[in-house]
């Protein structure tokens, strides 16, 4: 009987030397690797898909991608399809399991997970997730935007850490701007943020700010930025944010 998988893997930030081996080794199992073309163009050199068919796609694809992929696993093929980040984080794990179930496909279906966004960015801006932390995207594509106001201000008032993905981009130009104004209101102006571009990737940046600055930063659709809690500061050195998680030193 022909074997019907699918990998959904998460490559991680986007440097071969942060992917997992088991990301690694879903590909290299693979006959087929499936992409958006960003996304193929970042593993087309790794050993493990040297001499195997790679299909990539554009933007706005992902529910097609998905489908070419179940399609493909119809016929017997093994497919890897592969994810920026955590393939399970606004990924296309999701997108897949819901095919499946609404087929009621036959087919296997297991996800790799890899380095998130937030986790790549957090390492480098030192330790500011070390407590409590909400994630929330500011792309109102598929997400009413006052719901995503609601969630704002919410975590806010909570004081979870904050961190914002897609929180700009030529659509989108001053969502960050109505964020940030509704966290002033709940949230000490002086709370420090940081921003990073291209995590683990060439062209990499990072910045450290304050909430009441945020937005005179440079900030675009490669940036992920983190909002600390009320008790988040910045070292003597002004390159690490901490969270503290209430050790006692």
């Amino acid at each position: 009987m022909n074997q019907k998988k699918i990998y959904v893997t998460g490559l991680g930030p986007g440097n071969a030397d942060h992917m997992t081996g088991a990301a690694l080794a879903s590909m290299a199992d693979a006959d087929i690797v499936v992409g958006y073309k960003t996304y193929i163009d970042l593993i087309k050199d790794l050993d493990c898909v040297q001499g195997k068919e790679l299909k990539a796609s554009g933007m706005r694809k992902e529910v097609d991608r998905c489908q070419e992929c179940l399609d493909l696993a119809g016929e017997g093929k093994t497919v890897t399809l592969v994810s920026s980040g955590d393939a399970g984080v606004y990924g296309m794990a999701g997108i897949m399991l819901e095919l499946v179930e609404k087929q009621k496909a036959d087919v296997e279906v297991e996800i790799v997970p890899g380095i998130s966004a937030v986790n790549a960015a957090a390492s480098i801006l030192g330790a500011p997730l070390m407590h409590d932390y909400a994630v929330i995207s500011l792309s109102n594509l598929l997400t009413d935007w006052e719901l995503i106001k609601k969630r704002i201000r919410l975590a806010g008032e909570g004081d979870f850490v904050i961190a914002l993905y897609n929180p700009k981009s030529k659509g989108r130009p001053t969502n960050i701007n109505t964020c940030q104004e509704i966290l002033l209101e709940v949230k000490d102006p002086k709370t420090p943020v940081g921003i990073v571009q291209n995590a683990m990737r060439d062209g990499q940046k990072k910045c450290i700010t304050t909430l009441d600055q945020m937005c005179d930063q440079e900030i675009n659709m490669f940036s992920l930025v983190i909002i600390g809690n009320s008790k988040t500061y910045v070292t003597d050195d002004g390159q690490k944010m901490i969270t503290p998680r209430g050790y006692t030193l």
